[in-house]
Formats: C-alpha cells, sequence, structure tokens
C-alpha cells in the first residue's frame, strides 16, 4: 500500500481494501453478499416480467413497485461487481472517475429508492383516507410525473456530490478503506478543506432520506387515525393488512440508512463493522422487498408459481 504520508495531485485511480480488519475472511463474506444479490436480481426480476404482463397488476401501487424493482436491481449493479471483484480476486484498483460514477449511481438509486417508498406511501394514503377519489387522484399523467420528480430530484442532488470532489486536487491517500466508493470514504481522503463537502453530504442526506421519512410518517399517522375510526372490524383488519408490507420495507430501509448515515460521520463504531452495516443497507433491502410484496400479494404469488412449474 502507498505511504499515508505521500500526497497526490489529481489522482487518476484509488485502491479500494474491502473490509479493513476482515481481509482474511472476506472471501468468505463474498459469497453471502453473492447469495443476497443473487436473491435480489431473481426476485427484482420476476417482478418486472409479471408485473408488465399481469392486467389485474396495472394499479398505482404496483407500478410504483416496478420502478421499485428496477432501482433495486440498478443498485445490485452498481455495487456487487467491483465489491466481489475484490473480495475474490483482489482487484483493488479503480479508476478515479469510475469510483465518482460508482458513488454518484449508488447514492441516486438509494435516493430513488427512498423517493419510490414516498410515492407508495401516498398511494396507500389516498387508497384508505380518500379511496373515492384514488382513480381519479393517481392518474397516469400523476404517476409518470411523481416518477420523474424522484428521478430528477435524485439525479440533480446527488451529482452536486462527486462534482464537489473533482474541485478537490490533492490528497493525502488514494487508499479507501472502503468496499464500495462511498462519499464520505472518498471525501475523507483530501489533504484540503472538505467542509463543503461534508456540509452538502448532509444536505442532501437530509434533503432526500429526511423529508422522505418525515412525510411517510405522516401519510402512516393519517393512515391509522383513519383506520382507527372503521367500525367494522373486517374493514379495519383489511385497511390495516395493506399497509404492513410498506411499513416492513419503510422500516427497515430507513433504520439501516440513517444509522450507516449518522455511523460515517459521527460514530466511532469499528470500521469493519460500519462497512459490513452500511453493505447489508444497500444489499438487502433489494433483496427483502420483492420477497414482502410477493408473499402479501396472491397474484404474484400465483405468477411465480406458475412461473416456476409448481402450479398450473
Amino acid at each position: 500500500m502507498e505511504s499515508m504520508n505521500m500526497s497526490y495531485l489529481d489522482p487518476k485511480t484509488v485502491t479500494l481494501i474491502g473490509i479493513p480488519g476482515l481481509k482474511h475472511v472476506q472471501f468468505w463474506i463474498g459469497f453471502s453478499f453473492f447469495a443476497v444479490c443473487l436473491v435480489a436480481l431473481l426476485g427484482n426480476i420476476i417482478l418486472l416480467i409479471i408485473i408488465p404482463t399481469e392486467h389485474s397488476l396495472h394499479q398505482p401501487m404496483y407500478i410504483f413497485l416496478a420502478v421499485l424493482a428496477a432501482t433495486d436491481i440498478g443498485l445490485c449493479v452498481a455495487i456487487a461487481p467491483k465489491m466481489l471483484a475484490i473480495f475474490w480476486f483482489d482487484f483493488y484498483s479503480m479508476a478515479f472517475d469510475a469510483c465518482l460514477a460508482q458513488l454518484f449511481f449508488i447514492h441516486a438509486l438509494q435516493g430513488m429508492e427512498s423517493g419510490i417508498l414516498l410515492a407508495m406511501a401516498f398511494d396507500r394514503y389516498v387508497a384508505i383516507c380518500d379511496p373515492l377519489r384514488y382513480t381519479s387522484t393517481l392518474t397516469p399523467f400523476i404517476l409518470v410525473s411523481m416518477v420523474l420528480v424522484v428521478a430528477i430530484r435524485a439525479t440533480v442532488l446527488v451529482g452536486i456530490l462527486p462534482i464537489l470532489i473533482k474541485r478537490l486536487h490533492f490528497f493525502h491517500s488514494i487508499v479507501i478503506a472502503h468496499s464500495y466508493c462511498e462519499h464520505m470514504a472518498v471525501v475523507k481522503l483530501a489533504a484540503e478543506d472538505i467542509r463543503v463537502n461534508k456540509t452538502c453530504g448532509l444536505f442532501v442526506g437530509f434533503t432526500i432520506l429526511g423529508f422522505d421519512m418525515i412525510f411517510i410518517l405522516i401519510s402512516y399517522i393519517l393512515i391509522f387515525q383513519a383506520v382507527f375510526r372503521l367500525h367494522q372490524k373486517e374493514a379495519w383488519l383489511k385497511a390495516f393488512n395493506t399497509c404492513t408490507a410498506h411499513i416492513f420495507v419503510f422500516l427497515e430501509f430507513y433504520i439501516l440508512a440513517f444509522f450507516s448515515f449518522f455511523s460515517h460521520r459521527f460514530g466511532h463504531i469499528v470500521p469493519s463493522t460500519h462497512i459490513l452495516l452500511s453493505t447489508i443497507n444497500l444489499l438487502v433491502p433489494p433483496a427483502l422487498n420483492p420477497i414482502v410484496y410477493g408473499v402479501k400479494n396472491k397474484v404474484i404469488r400465483k405468477r411465480v408459481a406458475r412461473l416456476f412449474f409448481l402450479n398450473h
């Protein structure tokens, strides 16, 4: 490894070392992450096959689910190949611009996932709290507009981060103690003032994750208020049942995301623990989402069974 006392001017490459302190076992850890990626890719590809071809699933919630599936596939493709190349083949080197590209795609796709979860929460709010105006509220134009706003917001805000990194020229190291190019892991290599980068990172994180989480919470508070006002127990259970999958996905995404976000900036946990948790934060939700929504939906379950010749 290069000396930490050297200074690098506009480096062309960086070195990703994987998981510090666990290099002797990261070859085997790679198999666990590979299995999670396989589950995520298979599950989300199946959703992208079933939802467009099943007419009964041509509803706003499942359209959002299809966009979420495409986003999750993108996340796996952005992180897994290089990470597994490090773990299995010792391919540590990476072009600096390729590192910034990976940084952009990982954080932008994560921001899109957060926005789609907010859109799905809004869908459930309208379906339960204002069902008579559901079809007139969530029109095809509104659905497309919501997806475009989510994509543009993530692209523009996250796009600022690699641009600000490119203005930095001097680096005290080119060794990134991580398994992928994470924003703060790259920024901390700089030998210049990085306050603007840190502030912008916090701004982007709170503007996307913080904003979405607050409005998702508000949506579910209003949903539960409406549900508890229902007098029939069957209606109460049906309404609550439609939200359980969303609540589970919401909790596992934001708990992992905020733990990773704050631990990198303010925490003092062991680097290997942080890297494992941040990688789990990126790979586990894409694997769980199709399982959670697939198990909850009878139509998807039947189509999956037919797809694998388990039912005729």
